[in-house]
């Protein structure tokens, strides 16, 4: 049997090497290795740096805002009150950004002190922007710089623990987003296949899956993040659909699993892969694409 698997394997990896389907490079939070994360300068760098995809994350402002973060507060490792003092650890989870408006989540400073986990990140003056300006100001970059089409990879942050107290139900957070997408890409002629949405919260894929069914939401690709230890079947068991992307930590996967995932027409781009070696590997296993926080180290991948 194992055997029967390598050589499926084997015969999925000489199709893909001749597929014209191009490899996916997604700028984790822009590209957090070396900007500050998910901010305007991190997202106009990845661009800089040939990305095919920026990846960000987004959560909801008191004012019903959707605010491109990774946290649902302010993270002390790097954020700046107004009056300029540091956020202080035991305080930073006072800081929820469900319970501030947007006016006043702006006035954060999320760059100056940069990032101690990632010391190649330039120190700079920086804000959480809105996903509304992320795209507005994307697109208006690849203008600018004649740029090729990219797409965007937008995490709902969402777990269910936290409904209703750092965060909306999933309907509710799903309605908000969809929304600014559908105003967005109308106002930036911005096609939907070219956004992705995903979140860790099936609850969410779900929700969104059904939008778009009742041809309420935009038509996008739908992705599965993962970070257990079950099996692909056992995850995608929980959907009520069959996603068109699965995206497991990278450690997580093999050519085995990673075949398997291509016999149901289901791509696969893992993350947060940022050594040159690990990128590597997993291209010749055959991914689809990886998200990392250093682009500049897949130069030539």
């Amino acid at each position: 049997m194992r055997l029967l698997i390598f050589l499926c394997f084997m015969v999925h990896v000489a199709l893909v090497q001749s597929d014209s389907s191009p490899f996916e490079l997604e700028g984790h939070r822009g590209c957090r290795g070396l900007m500050p994360e998910n901010t305007i300068p991190a997202f106009r760098k990845a661009l800089d740096l040939g990305v095919t995809t920026l990846e960000m994350d987004v959560v909801i402002s008191k004012d019903r805002q959707v605010v491109v973060s990774h946290e649902s507060y302010f993270n002390s490792a790097f954020s700046i009150a107004p009056d300029g003092v540091p956020v202080d650890k035991k305080n930073q989870k006072k800081l929820i950004l469900y319970g501030m408006d947007y006016a006043d989540i702006k006035q954060y400073d999320v760059g100056s002190n940069g990032n101690p986990a990632y010391p190649e990140q330039q120190k700079i003056k920086a804000y959480k922007p809105l996903l509304s300006e992320v795209i507005e100001q994307a697109e208006a970059y690849r203008k600018a710089k004649v740029l090729p089409s990219f797409s965007y990879n937008i995490e709902i942050k969402s777990e269910r623990s936290e409904y209703n107290r750092s965060q909306p139900e999933p309907a509710a957070f799903c309605e908000l987003v969809q929304a600014v997408l559908k105003k967005q890409l109308l106002a930036e002629n911005v096609k939907s296949d070219r956004i992705v949405i995903q979140s860790f919260d099936f609850a969410i894929l779900n929700q969104w899956k059904k939008g778009m069914q009742e041809g309420t939401y935009p038509t996008v690709r739908l992705s599965a993040l993962v970070e257990n230890l079950r099996s692909p079947k056992k995850n995608l068991s929980n959907l009520d659909f069959k996603p068109d992307i699965y995206s497991p930590h990278f450690r997580l996967l093999s050519p085995e699993k990673i075949a398997r995932l291509h016999q149901q027409g289901i791509k696969v781009i893992p993350w947060t892969v940022n050594q040159r070696d690990d990128m590597n590997r997993l291209k010749r296993w055959g991914v689809d694409g990886l998200i990392t926080d250093y682009p500049d180290r897949a130069n030539g991948l």
